[in-house]
C-alpha cells in the first residue's frame, strides 16, 4: 500500500486497487470514527456522488475502508470552493471544515470532490425538507443504596428543556425530540451524607440557567459550541460545591463525580468528570466507554497496561485523580460528542454498578429485548445479587423511531 497520510489523528493508506484505507487515531478516536461511518452512508442514501462511497468499516480497529476520489489539489477557485459546500448542504451535510485542503480532484470525470467527514454534521430534517420525524427518546432510571451503606449519595436526573426553562423529568418515560433537548445526568457524591443531595440540587440548578443557552444551536454537531456550555456548567458546579466546603464545617470535602449527556436532533453531547461512565450501544452492537475513569488506573486502563480484571481488583481503583468540589483546585472535565440516531443506546452509572457486572454482562442486559420491567431495574437487579457494597445508579437512554406513548 502507498502511505498518503501519518499523523497521530489517522493513518491514510491507498492500496494497489485504488482503495482508500483510513485507521483512526488519538482524541475521540472512536467518535470521528463514528461519525465519519454515519455521514458517508447517510450522503450515499441520498445519492450524493462527489465523496467517497464507504465500501467497509471495522469498530474493533477504528479503520474504514472507501472508494478513492481522485487527488488533492493547490488551488480552487474562492467562489467554487464556496459553491462545492453549499451544494454538500443540499444533500443534507454541512463540512466542519470547508477548506481546499478536503478537496480532490476526479480525473474519470472532471468533477471536484469533497473528502475527510470526521466531523461534520447531518443538518435537521425537517430544516431540509424531508419530512423525517425526529427520533423519540425512551429512557429508565434507578438508584439504589446497596447492601451496605446507610444512605444512597448517588443521584440521576432526567430534564428535557428549551431555550427558555429545563423541566424534571421522571425515572421512566419516552418523549419526542422535536421540540426540546433533553439532558440526562449521574453523580457519585462523597465526603457527606447529603454531598449526593447538594450535587444533585446544584447540578439541576446549573443546567437550568445555562444549557437553555445553547438549546438547538444554528451550527449542530461539533461546531455548536457545546464544550464551552458544558465546561462553564461544570465549573459553575465545582464552584459552588467549593463554597459549601469552605462555609460548613459538615460540608468540608464534599464532592461528586458527574456524567451527563445532552441530546439534540442527531447529536449526543457529553460531559464527564470522575469514574462514573457513559458507554454507547451502537445500532450495530458493540459496547464503547466514552468517558476516561479520571484515576490512575483509569489511565493504566487506557495505556492497556492493565484489562478490566486487573481494573476492578486494583487497590487504588477508587482514588480519583478529579471530582467537582473535594476540595480539587482545578478540574479539567471531558467533554464529546457523537452522532446520534435510531437504535443508538447510551448507558450512565456509577462505579457501584461497575463493580457487580462486567463489560459484556453491561451489554447484554441492555440490549435484552424489552420486557415490563425496566432496563435500568434489570442492571440494578443483577449487580446486587453479585455485590451492592456500594450506591448503585444505572440510566438507560435509547433513540428509537417508535411512537411515544400516549
Amino acid at each position: 500500500m502507498h502511505e498518503v497520510k501519518d499523523t497521530q489523528r489517522a493513518l491514510v493508506r491507498i492500496g494497489y486497487d485504488g482503495q482508500v484505507h483510513k485507521t483512526f487515531r488519538g482524541a475521540e478516536a472512536y467518535v470521528r470514527f463514528e461519525n465519519e461511518v454515519r455521514v458517508l452512508r447517510y450522503l450515499e442514501s441520498r445519492g450524493c456522488g462527489f465523496v467517497p462511497r464507504l465500501l467497509e468499516s471495522d469498530e474493533s480497529t477504528l479503520k474504514i475502508t472507501t472508494s478513492n476520489c481522485g487527488s488533492r489539489v493547490d488551488q480552487v477557485n474562492p467562489e467554487r470552493l464556496k459553491e462545492l459546500f453549499t451544494e454538500l448542504e443540499g444533500f443534507g451535510v454541512r463540512h466542519d471544515d470547508p477548506e481546499i485542503r478536503n478537496i480532490t480532484y476526479r480525473k474519470t470525470d472532471g468533477r471536484f470532490c469533497i473528502i475527510d467527514f470526521e466531523f461534520a454534521a447531518i443538518l435537521d430534517p425537517h430544516a431540509i425538507g424531508q419530512g423525517t420525524p425526529p427520533p423519540i427518546l425512551q429512557w429508565s432510571g434507578l438508584s439504589h443504596r446497596g447492601h451496605v451503606r446507610p444512605n444512597n449519595e448517588d443521584t440521576f436526573l432526567a430534564l428535557e428543556f428549551d431555550s427558555r426553562e429545563a423541566r424534571y423529568l421522571g425515572k421512566n418515560g419516552d418523549a419526542s425530540l422535536a421540540k426540546t433537548d433533553f439532558v440526562f445526568a449521574v453523580s457519585d457524591g462523597m465526603g457527606g451524607a447529603n454531598s449526593g443531595e447538594f450535587a444533585s440540587r446544584i447540578t439541576k440548578d446549573k443546567i437550568t440557567h445555562l444549557l437553555p443557552k445553547g438549546f438547538r444551536t444554528a451550527a449542530p454537531g461539533p461546531a455548536s459550541g457545546y464544550d464551552r456550555i458544558l465546561t462553564e456548567l461544570f465549573h459553575a458546579i465545582h464552584d459552588d460545591l467549593i463554597k459549601l466546603g469552605e462555609s460548613y464545617e459538615e460540608c468540608r470535602g464534599m464532592g461528586t463525580t458527574l456524567t451527563l449527556c445532552w441530546l439534540t436532533p442527531g447529536w449526543m453531547y457529553f460531559g464527564h468528570i470522575g469514574d462514573s461512565r457513559l458507554y454507547h450501544l451502537p445500532p450495530a452492537g458493540g459496547l464503547t466507554q466514552l468517558t476516561h475513569d479520571h484515576s490512575h488506573v483509569g489511565w493504566l486502563r487506557r495505556q492497556g497496561k492493565i484489562n478490566e480484571r486487573e481494573a476492578r481488583a486494583h487497590p487504588m481503583r477508587n482514588a480519583l485523580h478529579q471530582s467537582l468540589g473535594a476540595e480539587h483546585q482545578f478540574i479539567d472535565p471531558q467533554c464529546g460528542v457523537l452522532p446520534c440516531g435510531p437504535g443508538d443506546r447510551f448507558l450512565l452509572c456509577t462505579d457501584g454498578l461497575i463493580e457487580g457486572l462486567w463489560d459484556r454482562q453491561l451489554e447484554e442486559m441492555t440490549r435484552a429485548p424489552a420486557d415490563a420491567t425496566p432496563v435500568a431495574q434489570r442492571l440494578i437487579t443483577a449487580a446486587l445479587e453479585r455485590a451492592g457494597r456500594d450506591n448503585i445508579t444505572a440510566l438507560v437512554v435509547e433513540a428509537s423511531t417508535a411512537a411515544p406513548k400516549p
